[in-house]
């Protein structure tokens, strides 16, 4: 057997199967796909794309069931279509198949050479393109075709309102933090000579030049990047909090005026140093956090783009597109094969097999005839069938779905942190402290300066910078190291919820298990060499699952397999396939359906030839995981949407004890609520977007990095090498970080128990407070840093 890569894709094939052209011999193609994409190329002058490639694989051409016409309708336009100050249409939309830069180039290069295209930008980190065309040469249906024709997809990206305010709130704070951190280095630097000057002598001129140039650069810090403070500092006096924002904003106030009062001539000494160094180092840890908010970009993008946009209504003997959100319960709706489910409805006409893997994960398809439900999103693989709508767009399953999983995003409650609890308090004391200790001084000795001096002193030195970067300087290094291992943490307080978890709730399929058949037993009769290749050619004849692991098994355990002509090939849904060779009846598919596994029959003329048994096997290390985590206390719970006998199997092959089958989407849902109601923090592990909601509703949401892009996007953490052992790793490295936050807080604590009494007596003076508060910040900076001494042995 002859193996030859497609000259286009170059993915590798058995020879004989390639589609070949006699006027080009050395040309090779897997699919009429390939070969047609590879010409347009040619054509085009664009053939230089195949040496950006190299040898590295591509997707196939995607195969797509929409009708482009879908987006010229006004309802389209009316949602996604923006209008440029020039007049001009601009859209953004996803390509689908892009995988690296040579695939940014072509779709480039094709689209800046198409007549009406005014701009086409592609982003490799997110796949978006930004396009404007001229709406007068070209349609938007028009560029969709065009991507298509050379193996690509499109569907429209739709920005909203939330992610543009976390955006521009992103971009508001890294700004403002660059400022502050740009002004304190310069400060930093002119500070060498001002406290060289202290020891080895300085003119009063140049001391005032220093302290002017200070000034210049701690304004902008103070007032620009420090407004948020401000800001916080006015919302929590306006709710009359006394809040962490006040006690810094207050301090670098007061400091700064002090300031300049020696600038403009006082006695003493500036603290343009301290201002900018309070703003900077908390406005750090407050970025932190921006960014960390900002974790659901493109979380519904891609499940409202399974949604159709259009429905084809029979009314009065004839057909009518309408959008979907005017589609009415009663409606009588035609769907052809490739079609997407407007609405949920019930079949009334015709069988066909469904793909529901939107909604349940799950590859295989599901069967459906008169009297079945079919659910909004599921796609029709075969046949047309017509089916009566029981419910409208917006009570549909699938945009209840994206409704909840909205909800769930935006209510999710917040964790109560140490820090901040600590710090509400922390605030009114020491500001409290400070003003007696002001006013203590000024009555005993009446020097308003000194008793001035003392008070800023008190703020200065328990200035709550240590208390302010316990926390995500600790999480910050965690999570580097987390993501060095390929652990993706949204957010950086999902570690502390990791150190406190108590229950872990898994899917089975893509998690515990691998998520790919194979064949585990087999009874193959006396077969001839003949009656073999049929079986191998039927298996070859269809891309369901089953076909794939039956014939990847042949492949591996029979030499020299020929592709034999089948004739009349049908594919019979949820049930097999049927074909004709040599006036034989041949069929391929389901057989007993009480067994434990998944089983196959081979048939010829009506006899049992040969019979397969598969399973999904479990992954390496899952019974190592499930081990580590009860040796840690932690409760260890499955949910399945499968049958009991398989749920149960592989329930006792890893070790857990508490197991749950025939779970739809909301069981598990409920489930996981059920178990928070009991006051349990759990961590829930799915890949499937019939995982969604029970992933949503958990305190932390873990979705493994081959899995539905939906249960990815709505998750707090993502395994990117789909290794279950990820999971033991975050919670080992997590449970380090946590320590070591606690560690920083105890820190800060001692910090403040020893230096605020030594201020309050005077002993104390700003330009001290500001260098003891700026070690205790490079104490719990530096012990964040030992994070990541221990050594993973995992």
């Amino acid at each position: 057997m002859s193996i030859v890569k497609c000259t286009h894709c170059h993915l590798e094939f058995d020879e004989k199967v390639m589609i070949t052209e006699p006027e080009n011999p050395d040309l090779y193609f897997c699919c009429n796909g390939c070969q047609g994409v590879y010409h347009l190329l040619k054509d085009d002058g664009l053939d230089s794309f195949y040496d950006k490639v190299g040898n590295n694989t591509l997707s196939q051409p995607i195969a797509v069931g929409d009708d482009s016409s879908s987006f010229d309708m006004d309802s389209f336009k009316t949602r996604y279509i923006k209008t440029t100050n020039d007049g001009f249409s601009s859209i953004d939309l996803i390509i689908e198949g892009i995988h690296c830069a040579a695939c940014i180039w072509l779709n480039e290069k094709v689209l800046g050479q198409t007549d009406g295209i005014i701009e086409a930008n592609i982003n490799f980190t997110n796949n978006k393109a930004k396009i404007i065309w001229d709406e007068d040469t070209i349609k938007l249906s028009q560029i969709i075709d065009k991507i298509r024709s050379i193996g690509y997809n499109a569907y429209p990206y739709d920005k909203t309102e939330s992610e543009q305010k976390a955006t521009a709130k992103n971009r508001d704070y890294f700004l403002r933090m660059s400022i502050a951190i740009f002004g304190s280095m310069n400060i930093m630097m002119i500070g060498v000579a001002k406290y060289s000057g202290f020891f080895m002598g300085m003119s009063e001129d140049m001391l005032h030049l220093v302290h002017f140039a200070e000034f210049l650069f701690s304004t902008p810090v103070l007032f620009y990047s420090g407004w948020i403070f401000f800001r916080g500092a006015y919302y929590g006096l306006k709710n009359k909090i006394i809040n962490m924002d006040f006690l810094v904003s207050s301090g670098a106030t007061l400091t700064y005026i002090y300031s300049l009062y020696v600038l403009f001539g006082g006695e003493g000494n500036s603290y343009f140093d301290s201002v900018a160094m309070i703003i900077t180092f908390v406005l750090v840890g407050k970025y932190l956090e921006v960014i960390g908010k900002k974790n659901a970009v493109d979380t519904m993008d891609k499940i409202k783009s399974q949604l159709p946009l259009e429905a084809t209504i029979i009314k009065d003997g004839g057909k009518t597109v309408v959008p979907i959100d005017q589609v009415e319960v009663g409606d009588i709706i035609e769907l052809k094969s490739g079609e997407k489910a407007s609405v949920d409805g019930e079949v009334i006409s015709g069988n066909s097999s469904f793909d529901e893997s939107s909604l349940t994960g799950e590859s295989l398809p599901i069967a459906k005839s008169i009297g079945d439900k079919i659910y909004s999103g599921t796609i029709n693989n075969t046949n047309v069938i017509r089916y009566k709508a029981l419910k409208n767009y917006a009570n549909s399953t699938l945009n209840n779905i994206v409704e909840l999983l909205e909800d769930a995003l935006n209510s999710k409650p917040k964790i109560e942190n140490t820090t901040n609890e600590l710090s509400k308090y922390f605030s009114i004391s020491i500001l409290t402290i400070a003003l007696l200790s002001f006013l203590g001084w000024y009555f005993y000795n009446g020097n308003f300066e000194n008793a001035l001096i003392i008070g800023i002193s008190v703020i200065v030195i328990a200035c709550p910078c240590a208390l302010a970067l316990a926390t995500p300087i600790a999480s910050l290094v965690g999570i580097s190291w987390l993501s060095k291992e390929g652990l993706l943490f949204k957010e950086a307080k999902f570690i502390e919820t990791f150190a406190n978890a108590t229950t872990v709730v898994f899917d089975k399929t893509g998690t515990i298990t691998k998520g790919k058949l194979e064949v585990i037993n087999s009874t193959i009769k006396d077969l001839s060499k003949d009656k073999l290749n049929i079986l191998y050619s039927l298996t070859d004849s269809s891309t369901h699952p089953v076909s794939i692991a039956i014939k990847k098994y042949l492949q591996e355990h029979y030499e020299d397999l020929e592709q034999f002509e089948l004739s009349n090939i049908e594919q019979i849904p949820a049930i097999g396939l049927k074909a004709v060779y040599n006036d034989d009846t041949i069929f391929g598919g389901r057989g007993d359906d009480d067994s434990e596994f998944t089983t196959y029959k081979f048939m010829i003329n009506d006899n049992i030839l040969a019979t397969f048994e598969l399973q999904d096997s479990i992954k390496e290390d899952a019974k190592d995981v499930i081990n580590y985590l009860k040796e840690q206390n932690i409760e260890v719970i499955m949910c399945s949407g499968d049958n009991d006998k398989i749920v149960q199997k592989v329930a006792c092959e890893v070790g857990i004890d508490n197991y749950y089958s025939k779970m739809t989407p909301l069981d598990k849902a409920n489930f996981v609520s059920e178990l928070k109601n009991q006051n349990k923090t759990v961590v829930m592990v799915g890949d499937g977007i019939n995982d969604a909601l029970a992933l949503s509703r958990s305190d932390i949401s873990i979705a493994m990095g081959n899995g539905a892009d939906i249960a990815i996007a709505v998750s707090d953490v993502v395994i990117l090498n789909n290794n279950i052992k990820g999971l033991q790793k975050s919670f080992y490295i997590s449970k380090r970080t946590y320590k070591f936050i606690k560690q920083n807080l105890l820190i800060s604590l001692i910090y403040n128990m020893i230096t605020i009494p030594v201020a309050v007596a005077g002993y104390v003076i700003p330009l001290v407070a500001a260098l003891s508060m700026s070690i205790s910040s490079l104490l719990v900076v530096t012990n964040s840093m030992r994070i990541k001494q221990k050594k993973l042995e995992i």
